[in-house]
């Protein structure tokens, strides 16, 4: 195995000639805690990055999938459902770990056994809904019927809080942060629980055929990745000033959640172990019907390459 790995990091050493001709379009969210591929041009060894945002992570699979995307982030929850389908993803890196909270109207809401009834705003097909069926299933509520789970996009949850269109949400951040700084909202909990999971959240994606067909690529990409998020996590003022102009946040928000996210690139052994506990829970939850082949869906490849020093 290890020569195998030392015949691809060779290989890919000796493919790095200038990439001033290419083009790489990379999907992602305008988060702090995704905010990676906006970092990645100048350590792109001359290519052009093209970032596309989006507000939800099925919209991301959707644009890779036809073609639009080279590479995007997307939740880990949604990876290991994709490829549970037989769906054409490998995931390459992680991107973000943390970052959740599980939100109420202020003055409501005490526990989360109160939450029976009520509207809960949700992004499906993401870590929160995960975090959010098992807080509830914990608490001894049916997620199907003890309460009402409501699709709303990222973006759209501290308005439909504060107007009374949900009761509570169970989202990322800012707007656990924003919610109670902004006086509507408070933070019931942070839903991050043992049993293996631990607190991974999100990774990069690429179809199958594209990293066969172009490994050179996806080494460049990745190794911009790592260098964005070494950048950001090495210095934290730059992370939250940049991302606070770029998204039109406040500094002090972006501030006061820091805590809460954690940006990341490699996938080591602890990794698998959680992305695997994480594909059982779903399992058991009924978000899945059966769990995928995990050393088909993850490429190590290329992490492991850069851990080295590549």
């Amino acid at each position: 195995m290890r020569k195998l790995l030392l015949t691809f990091v060779l290989a890919l050493t000796l493919c790095v000639p200038s990439l001033a001709a290419e083009t790489w379009n990379v999907g992602t969210w305008k988060t702090a805690q995704t905010i990676q591929p906006f970092l990645y041009e100048p350590f792109a060894n001359g290519a052009t990055v093209k970032v596309h945002p989006f507000t939800n992570p099925g919209d991301q699979k959707a644009a890779l999938l036809a073609g639009s995307l080279d590479m995007t982030g997307t939740t880990l929850a949604l990876a290991i459902q994709a490829a549970s389908r037989g769906e054409p993803i490998v995931l390459v890196a992680s991107l973000g770990n943390k970052c959740s909270a599980l939100v109420v109207k202020k003055g409501g809401v005490k526990s989360v056994g109160d939450l029976e009834g009520k509207k809960i705003g949700y992004v499906p097909g993401t870590m929160h809904e995960i975090l959010l069926r098992e807080t509830l299933t914990r608490a001894g509520l049916n997620p199907d019927k003890d309460a009402k789970l409501v699709r709303i996009d990222f973006f759209d949850m501290g308005t439909a809080l504060s107007r009374g269109d949900i009761d509570a949400y169970l989202s990322g951040e800012p707007l656990p942060t924003l919610a109670k700084r902004q006086g509507y909202g408070e933070i019931l909990a942070y839903p991050y629980y043992g049993e293996g999971i631990g607190a991974i959240n999100s990774g990069m994606i690429v179809r199958r055929d594209f990293v066969e067909k172009n490994p050179e690529r996806v080494m460049e990409m990745l190794r911009a990745h790592r260098k964005a998020t070494e950048q950001c996590m090495s210095d934290k003022a730059f992370w939250l000033e940049t991302s606070s102009k770029m998204f039109g946040v406040e500094l002090d928000v972006l501030r006061d959640a820091a805590d809460n996210m954690e940006l990341v690139w490699d996938m080591d052994d602890t990794f698998m172990k959680q992305l695997s506990a994480l594909g059982k829970r779903m399992l058991e939850l009924g978000i899945i019907k059966k769990e995928p082949d995990y050393n088909a869906l993850v490429d190590r490849r290329f992490v492991d390459a850069l851990r080295q020093g590549k």
